[in-house]
């Protein structure tokens, strides 16, 4: 069995309705892996729903969290490896934003694989799985 997180940008595709991304996590499901909302994704996703007034695409989202998602927490152990990453991560030249190195620290804390459409700033983070669906 594996455990799943979903990058922002693929939770955006599926609200998007694209079909290929929404039919691979299906498969997933009944495969019997789970998928996680990492708290960061779901706060982007969240935040720009509302902002733009986008009820539909809110309620939709607001049913595949309850649905399909198991939620993880901003732990102060997840706090601590983002803290280390991103020391790493600056020390190295190679910053990336810190929304992307919460969601990295996220992964790695709770060991899930990120499915993202963003290979090119996860790869800096060490020993983190990643998978493109796209």
């Amino acid at each position: 069995m594996n455990d799943y997180t979903l990058d922002t940008n693929i939770l955006s595709y599926i609200l998007k309705g694209n079909q290929k991304i929404y039919k691979k996590l299906k498969e997933e499901i009944e495969k019997g892996n789970n998928l996680y909302i990492n708290p960061i994704s779901y706060y982007e996703i969240k935040r720009g729903l509302l902002a733009i007034n986008s009820k539909n695409k809110l309620k939709k989202f607001n049913n595949y969290c309850d649905e399909l998602f198991i939620y993880v927490n901003l732990s102060k152990e997840v706090l601590n490896r983002a803290v280390d990453i991103y020391v790493y991560l600056r020390n190295s030249g190679k910053l990336i934003e810190d929304a992307d190195i919460f969601i990295g620290a996220v992964c790695l804390e709770y060991d899930l694989t990120l499915i993202t459409n963003n290979e090119k700033h996860f790869k800096r983070i060490n020993e983190l799985n990643i998978i493109n669906w796209m």
